[in-house]
């Protein structure tokens, strides 16, 4: 268990908009940040971030909360994994006992492969700096790429000795279970004749690159054999598995991801020692899609930091063609991509041990090309004096010019094409639309053939019916959250009968704060909440509010289960939402709810005594449906709620139909 008064220190210190800056390129809006979401595909921010309140909110896919919950949505942390990772982040010490074997036993399965895959990394690393084989086989291959000990240690790189399942015993005698070794593929069991099994080390022999998701967790490994063994792959990753996909990871990330967000510039290599070499060199901006084709999903892991994409590769062909199938991926996502290639014989792994730092940057300055100038220099050699092949390569580049979404782009980058290729800008623009008409088609055929395939049957278009009680308690706890220690002149209304004996409402002004003018007035009617949770958030606020006049949200929220801490933080940041429009640029000044808080919580207040005697009124009208006898007195009471329901309602300025 981690002590409250630890707990206490990491929400304190810990800064929002610092931790999902680690993981989303954040930009100023206001009193805010926004950003794209990192939970959904969008090209529009819709992700906001409120410094001051310390809540987010993620209006694409409805997500929100404090910084923990970001954690535990984003990186599927646990709580205590959550509140561990911000106080390694900031430094906070944190007492933890060390896990019985009961609890890993209780551990669910995800994060038991968490632990395995945690624990293999630390074994690896001890192999590799305290057995012999590991100082003479894994540690002499590092150290002659050209690493040094600091960055062996930084990178988690390690080794797995040549034997058939040394790791996989010492795991067992350490209390893992075969179950998750064999899940995260560390272990290979086959089974034998007679129901007997072997168990081996899938890495056996291999020098190992850990490969950890955004936050740092280890998710599966990057193996290198050293032997000429020609029947084993040279490479070989771990398999897929509930925490470890393939396509949704860039080895290096973890590392890179700060020095991206503040480059604004992403670099792009194909090996784990590429990436290695650069990080050691001080250019640190760079990741690997670790051997695999670029996926889409890689892409927007980037896009969540930067727009900017540099491709670096060596000068083979087969990595030029690789290349430019995965700078379509890249512009599709309406990122921008620079590429650049090294001189013959060099890749960025061997030119970055050859140069300085400065000759590196130097480097990829000046020769990192625009995607259109790069790959017309590229196919116009292949097309040399061949018209056929020049029409092709025309067309080629004009069809990556059509997976840009920014039509302003597209127009700059056609005349580009026609300046370089020597080509009418009205023959490009032409062969552009041929391209984006045929794509619609395809789109439109592929839509019908997927609507044929089910039987759909038509329904009349229903409305949501607004639940009014529901957001007027909604209301109220938004009301208590934003202005709850506030002090405001209220105007009370009392009923009272007049001369002519008629019942009328006579306003009072009291003095008080916003939240004891809620409790009293709610207890004065004695109105309860009906939703449940609106109900326990409400009791703790009002509980909190009259215990400190330095109420705090960011306090209030730390002791909230995450549920509530959801809920809270969707409505606070409400708001916010018209703040992605940017209004002011428009010209258009919306007024300050400040401004208008003791009227706010009145008419709240009133409109809540409106609908409970609407539903009261409705009530009784079908108890006289449903009784035959004398309803004189139900008819009364009836009355009575019409006439205070009309004094009401007159208060509000609304006209009764």
């Amino acid at each position: 268990m981690i002590s409250k008064t630890t707990i206490d220190q990491v929400y304190e210190t810990a800064r929002l908009e610092e931790v999902i800056g680690d993981f989303v390129q954040l930009k100023k809006s206001g009193s805010n940040f926004k950003g794209l979401s990192p939970f959904t595909d969008e090209r529009t921010p819709s992700f906001m971030v409120s410094p001051v309140k310390q809540i987010w909110k993620d209006f694409s896919s409805g997500k929100g909360g404090n910084v923990v919950a970001f954690l535990m949505e984003h990186e599927h942390f646990t709580y205590p994994e959550a509140i561990k990772y911000l106080a390694k982040k900031y430094n906070i010490e944190i007492e933890e006992t060390e896990q019985s074997d009961e609890q890993k036993e209780q551990a669910n399965e995800r994060e038991s492969m968490y632990l395995v895959s945690e624990y293999a990394q630390k074994n690896f690393a001890e192999t590799l700096w305290d057995s012999e084989p590991g100082k003479a086989i894994g540690l002499t291959y590092f150290k002659e790429r050209g690493f040094t000990d600091d960055t062996i240690k930084k990178f988690g790189l390690g080794y797995a000795l040549d034997e058939w399942e040394a790791f996989t015993k010492t795991a067992l005698e350490n209390g893992y279970q075969l179950e998750f070794l064999q899940k995260t593929g560390l272990t290979i069991v086959k089974e034998q004749a007679g129901g007997e099994s072997r168990k081996f080390d899938r890495f056996k022999g291999r020098v190992l690159f850990p490969i950890h998701s955004m936050s740092g967790r280890v998710l599966g490994f990057g193996g290198r054999i050293l032997t000429n063994d020609k029947k084993a792959a040279k490479y070989l990753n771990s398999p897929e598995s509930e925490i470890y996909h393939k396509s949704k990871v860039l080895y290096g990330i973890y590392f890179a991801k700060q020095a991206i967000a503040k480059e604004d510039n992403c670099y792009l290599v194909e090996g784990y020692t590429d990436v290695i070499q650069f990080y050691q060199r001080g250019v640190q901006n760079v990741v690997a899609s670790s051997g695999t084709a670029l996926t889409p999903e890689q892409i927007r892991l980037i896009n969540r930091l930067t727009k900017n994409i540099t491709v670096l590769f060596d000068g083979d062909a087969a990595g030029l063609r690789a290349s430019l199938r995965g700078i379509d991926l890249i512009l599709e996502q309406g990122m921008n991509v620079k590429v650049c290639s090294f001189p013959e014989g060099e890749d960025p792994d061997s030119f970055a041990k050859s140069n300085t730092y400065e000759d590196l940057v130097l480097y990829l300055e000046e020769n990192a090309k625009d995607f259109i100038q790069f790959k017309t220099s590229l196919l116009a050699k292949e097309a040399a004096n061949d018209p056929i092949k020049r029409a092709d390569t025309v067309r080629d580049i004009v069809n990556s010019i059509s997976k840009i979404p920014d039509r302003i782009k597209k127009e700059i980058y056609i005349q580009e094409c026609a300046k370089i290729m020597q080509i009418s800008e009205e023959v490009l623009y032409n062969t552009l639309a041929q391209i984006e008409k045929k794509g619609f088609t395809d789109a439109s055929k592929k839509l019908k053939q997927e609507q044929k395939a089910f039987e759909v049957v038509k329904n009349e278009q229903t409305v949501e019916k607004v639940d009014v009680q529901y957001e007027l308690e909604r209301k109220i706890i938004e009301m208590l959250l934003l202005y709850g220690n506030q002090k405001q002149e209220f105007e009370d209304l009392v009923l009272k009968e007049n001369e002519e004996g008629d019942l009328v409402l006579e306003p009072e002004v009291v003095e008080a704060r916003v939240y004891e003018k809620v409790y009293l007035d709610l207890q004065e009617d004695e109105i309860e909440l009906t939703n449940e949770q609106f109900r326990t958030i409400y009791y703790k606020l009002i509980e909190d509010l009259n215990e400190s006049e330095d109420f705090a949200v960011n306090t209030f929220l730390s002791n909230l289960d995450q549920e509530m801490v959801s809920e809270v933080s969707s409505i606070l940041m409400e708001e916010e939402k018209y703040a992605l429009d940017d209004w002011t640029r428009k010209d258009i000044y919306p007024k300050e709810k400040q401004q208008g808080v003791a009227q706010l919580v009145g008419e709240t207040i009133l409109t809540l005594r409106c609908n409970l005697i609407k539903n009261r009124i409705l009530k009784l009208q079908k108890s006289t449906e449903d009784n035959n006898g004398d309803n004189s007195e139900v008819l009364e009471e009836i009355v009575n709620y019409l006439q205070l329901n009309k004094l009401l309602n007159a208060k509000l300025n609304r006209v009764l139909s």
